[in-house]
C-alpha cells in the first residue's frame, strides 16, 4: 500500500493534490505544531499578473498550540480571502464553477483552523474526483511524541504501507536506508511543469490549486493532477 503523509495547508498548489492521488491512503498531520510563517492558512493566487499571498486570518493564540487548537476569526473577516480571489479572478474562463466551489468551502461553519482545512481539502478532492482515503494522524495508534522520520516511519508501519511517497522538497529529510530496514520503500514525486495562459500575461507557476482551476476544464486539471507526475 503506498502512503503519503503531509501537513494541512490551505488550497495548496497542484502537486499535494498529485500526491493525494498517487497514493493508497493519505494521511494528513492533524496534531502537530501550528507554524506562523508556513504555509498552512495562507497560499498564493495570481492578482495583476503577480503573485500574491491570501491567508485564512486566525484569532490570537499561542505560537506553541496545535493546528486543531487554533481558531479562525469570525466572519466577515474570516472570508476577505474569498472576496479576493474573486476580484482577481472575475474574468477567468472557468471561475463560475471554481467559485462555486470557493463559496461552498466558505460557507463552512467550522471555526477550528484544521477542521476548516480539512473540509477544504475534502471539497476540492470531490471537485476533482479524487477518492484517496484521507485520515487523520491522531487516529494512528503511535507514540505521538515521535518527530520527523521516526513519526513517518510509525505511521507507515502502523498503517501497512509498503510504501511511503514525499514530496520532492523532502529529499534531504528522509533516509532511503532507515526506510528500507523497516520493509519501506521511499520515492519522492515531483510535478512536472504545466503552464496554461493567465490573462496574457507571463505564466507564474506554483500557485494555489484555485488558479489551476480558474484558467483550466475540471477535467484537464484532473488529467494533470493524475498524471503530471514523476516519482524518483
Amino acid at each position: 500500500m503506498r502512503v503519503a503523509l503531509m501537513q494541512p495547508y490551505f488550497l495548496p498548489y497542484i502537486g499535494y493534490f498529485q500526491l493525494i492521488g498517487a497514493v493508497d491512503l493519505f494521511v494528513i498531520y492533524d496534531n502537530i505544531k501550528y507554524t506562523k510563517k508556513g504555509w498552512i492558512n495562507r497560499n498564493r493566487m495570481l492578482l495583476n499578473g503577480s503573485d500574491t499571498l491570501f491567508s485564512l486570518p486566525l484569532a490570537a493564540a499561542s505560537d506553541s498550540l496545535d493546528v486543531c487548537e487554533r481558531t479562525l476569526v469570525a466572519p466577515p473577516a474570516r472570508h476577505k480571502w474569498l472576496a479576493q480571489m474573486k476580484g482577481a479572478y472575475r474574468h477567468a474562463p472557468h471561475f463560475a464553477s471554481t467559485a462555486r466551489l470557493l463559496d461552498s468551502i466558505a460557507g463552512a461553519p467550522e471555526e477550528n483552523l484544521f477542521a476548516f482545512l480539512h473540509q477544504a481539502l475534502l471539497k476540492t478532492c470531490a471537485h476533482l474526483d479524487i477518492g484517496t482515503p484521507i485520515r487523520l494522524s491522531s487516529t494512528v495508534p503511535i507514540d505521538h511524541a515521535l518527530k520527523g522520520q521516526d513519526k513517518v516511519l510509525a505511521i507507515c508501519q502502523a498503517v501497512g504501507a509498503s510504501t511511503y511517497i514525499n514530496a520532492i522538497g523532502g529529499t534531504e529529510l528522509y533516509s532511503r536506508d532507515q526506510f528500507a530496514a523497516r520493509g519501506l520503500q521511499l520515492q519522492f514525486l515531483r510535478s512536472l511543469p504545466f503552464d496554461y495562459p493567465q490573462f496574457g500575461a507571463p505564466f507564474v507557476p506554483w500557485l494555489s490549486i484555485a488558479d489551476v482551476m480558474m484558467f483550466n476544464p475540471v477535467g484537464t486539471v484532473r488529467e494533470r493532477v493524475m498524471t503530471h507526475y514523476e516519482l524518483i
